[in-house]
């Protein structure tokens, strides 16, 4: 399998860590959990060790692509408590690489993986650290900007259908209202995204709060729509990870 790129590796912020050791990052994602170029240079340091890894465990590379991605959803969630020094003994001091590696294969023989036809998670759409990113925002939401997020973004639902399916759950909702709390769902999930991330994966979206005060609330949530939309951001909240 061809080895994808990883533009965010060429970002200023993410090549200027790039003479920090894997202790300096570790250490600093953990300091900062809410700075997101810290884990986004581990990814970019060790993405090629973990995707050759799996590729040669699957045949697809849809597949391969969907492992890589929960491998390091589960990466980015396992960093949080990991301790280099605590694991490590005079006779073999433990490095992050091989604890990678390690994971990567708890990963590839446990995780069970979806049919290809099933899987609609895109790598060029979506990097895994902008996915763990949006994913961790998105449990930030309230409940209801949540789910009309996923229903507009993860099953592509209507407006309409939208209403209807909140209707028929006693909600009172009419297209104009499911319209104005996608909109101010959209600007609050930019709210709770790492700062760092919305430079590094969405660019000008940075800029969108001035935009916000400047423009009409429509204008720029149907922008944060639009960027998101190109994203393949969510994977099936309902397939289960692991076996």
């Amino acid at each position: 399998m061809k080895m994808p790129t990883f533009p965010e590796s060429r970002h200023p912020l993410v090549s200027a860590l790039s003479h920090h050791s894997d202790h300096d990052l570790l250490t600093l994602l953990q300091r900062h959990p809410h700075v997101g170029k810290y884990f986004v240079a581990i990814f970019c340091r060790y993405a090629p060790i973990v995707y050759t890894l799996i590729s040669h465990s699957v045949r697809s590379s849809v597949q391969a692509n969907y492992l890589f991605a929960v491998t390091w959803r589960h990466i980015y969630y396992e960093l949080g408590g990991l301790d280099l020094h605590e694991s490590s003994t005079e006779q073999q001091p433990f490095t992050l690489q091989n604890w990678l590696i390690n994971i990567t294969a708890v990963c590839i023989n446990r995780v069970e993986l979806p049919p290809v036809e099933a899987i609609h998670y895109s790598l060029q759409k979506a990097s895994p650290p902008l996915w763990c990113y949006l994913e961790q925002s998105l449990d930030r939401l309230q409940p209801l900007h949540r789910l009309i997020i996923l229903m507009a973004q993860t099953f592509h639902w209507s407006e309409t259908r939208i209403a209807a399916y909140l209707q028929a759950e006693g909600e009172t909702f009419t297209i104009q209202a499911v319209r104005k709390q996608l909109q101010e769902a959209y600007q609050q999930l930019e709210e709770v995204l790492p700062e760092d991330i919305r430079l590094i994966y969405l660019g000008e979206l940075s800029e969108s709060s001035d935009l916000i005060e400047s423009s009409d609330l429509a204008e720029s949530s149907d922008l944060m729509g639009d960027r998101l939309k190109e994203r393949r951001f969510a994977l099936n909240p309902l397939e289960p990870v692991f076996e």
